[in-house]
């Protein structure tokens, strides 16, 4: 069973940054892919970022120059840093543990933090 938590969330003001962080409980997390998904309201959830278990990543377009991921196996942890932020990425956000295929494409697991809120607006 692989539980995950998500901090880091809050509000912040359109340009500026957010560093969210995904805690793993689980030994070899550093087996798995982590996903970061979003979920706005009235919106379905999309994924926006995903690193693999070598640290190769993968962006959606609508955040690519913007956020970077990344991990550290030793601590179990896996972060979504967030520059340049828009009203639009207002959103909560999710870390997921999942695998990714041979063609880059983010296969999720059912395991799921609880989400923290990120609020872009001035």
């Amino acid at each position: 069973q692989v539980q995950l938590v998500e901090s880091g969330g809050g509000l912040v003001q359109p340009g500026g940054s957010l560093r969210l962080s995904c805690a793993a409980s689980v030994r070899a997390f550093s087996v798995y892919a982590v996903g970061w998904y979003r979920q706005a309201p009235g919106k379905q959830r999309e994924l926006v970022a995903a690193i693999n278990s070598v640290g190769s990543t993968v962006y959606a377009d609508s955040v690519k120059g913007r956020f970077t991921c990344s991990r550290d196996n030793a601590k179990n942890m896996v972060f979504l840093q967030m520059n340049s932020l828009k009203p639009e990425d207002t959103a909560v956000y999710y870390c997921n543990a999942g695998r990714m295929d041979a063609y880059a494409n983010y296969r999720p697991y059912d395991y799921w933090g609880q989400g923290t809120q990120v609020t872009v607006s001035s």
